[in-house]
């Protein structure tokens, strides 16, 4: 074996990148990026979210093997029925969130409350644990949501403290387990970086480095089933899209795969424009704004796309009124994003 000098070496025909950046490594060096300002709490707290990563991507790959799917027999606190492997992500986070000690409030989709864990934690954790899981008898992608807030010096760790709007994430991201365990993270005003867990190594490994959502797309991602409920602008849209009047234009391609993080994921990389409106029979909306909406909506931003709300509003400045507010959404390219917000203006609905 040879070494060429740039952090690859030859292994016979094959080349083998020695040169790795993991999660690990990365998560260090923006550490040191910051200098003196970087106390180390931040990289503490993201160790031990990919653990809870790692975790949940063991028992999503051994549960048909080892009975974690079905039902577990109660319901969480937003009327689905939980599944086996919704429990134990959820108890993988309160235990790994509580364990780093940097942590001073949890707010899950699974429980009711926020948990306030004792010590000076000055972070808080909103999460998703296992979003999709109605999907996992049939071996569809599902993913874990996650936002993270620092608190206000002085905060006591109360729910109230969480009801802020998306601009106050100091970091979001989402992990998708499907045919491999790919982890996107951003920060605030930073890029977005996608991760592969190599899993005979046990690390996320950079595999997509600053990621950009192509500017615009024909691909859209909504659940037609819904369509009756829909309202006159959110028809108008969709319409609009299925059967274009301007001469030469084509139809967009719909793609749906009923788990937000698969749908969001493919929109990352292929472009186009998610959306789960609002509609008569779900008013407010059927996605929650804290732990799903915001840290989807801060990922597509500083990817270079838009979200924004039913009503049209950005979806980074809503604040939520309580833990398990809901809202609609729209996001993806710039582009597309911006032509529903066209239709949406043109019956009438401006954001206030």
């Amino acid at each position: 074996m040879s070494s060429t000098g740039n952090g690859s070496g030859h292994h016979g025909d094959s080349e083998v990148k020695t040169d790795i950046i993991t999660l690990t490594r990365f998560l260090t060096e923006e550490q040191h990026r910051l200098g003196p300002h970087a106390t180390g709490d931040f990289t503490l707290l993201c160790h031990a979210l990919q653990f809870s990563f790692k975790s949940i991507a063991y028992y999503i790959r051994r549960a048909t093997l080892i009975n974690l799917i079905g039902l577990a027999g109660s319901s969480n606190m937003t009327g689905d029925d939980q599944k086996k492997l919704d429990v134990i992500g959820n108890e993988i986070f309160v235990n790994t969130m509580r364990g780093c000690g940097k942590v001073k409030v949890l707010v899950s989709e699974e429980e009711e409350e926020a948990i306030i864990f004792p010590g000076h934690g000055k972070y808080a954790v909103v999460c998703d644990p296992i979003d999709g899981s109605s999907n996992l008898d049939a071996g569809v992608s599902v993913g874990t949501i996650f936002g993270i807030f620092k608190l206000d010096d002085g905060a006591e760790g109360k729910a109230e403290d969480m009801l802020k709007p998306g601009t106050e994430l100091v970091a979001s991201g989402f992990t998708m387990y499907g045919a491999s365990a790919n982890l996107v993270l951003t920060m605030k005003g930073g890029q977005v970086n996608g991760f592969t867990l190599d899993t005979a190594l046990g690390e996320f490994i950079l595999t997509h480095p600053d990621m950009r959502i192509p500017k615009s797309k024909g691909i859209y991602s909504v659940n037609e089933g819904n369509s009756l409920y829909w309202t006159e602008p959110c028809k108008a849209y969709f319409e609009s899209i299925k059967y274009p009047k301007e001469p030469g234009a084509k139809p967009y391609s719909a793609r749906y795969i009923g788990s937000m993080v698969a749908d969001a994921y493919r929109t990352l990389c292929y472009g186009g424009l998610f959306a789960y409106p609002a509609d008569k029979k779900s008013p407010k909306g059927k996605l929650r704004i804290l732990y799903e909406c915001a840290p989807m909506a801060l990922v597509m931003e500083n990817a270079g796309g838009l979200a924004v709300t039913s009503d049209q509003r950005r979806m980074l400045e809503v604040v939520p009124e309580h833990i398990h507010d809901r809202s609609g959404i729209f996001m993806g390219s710039y582009d597309e994003v911006t032509k529903v917000t066209d239709v949406f203006k043109k019956h009438g609905v401006i954001a206030k």
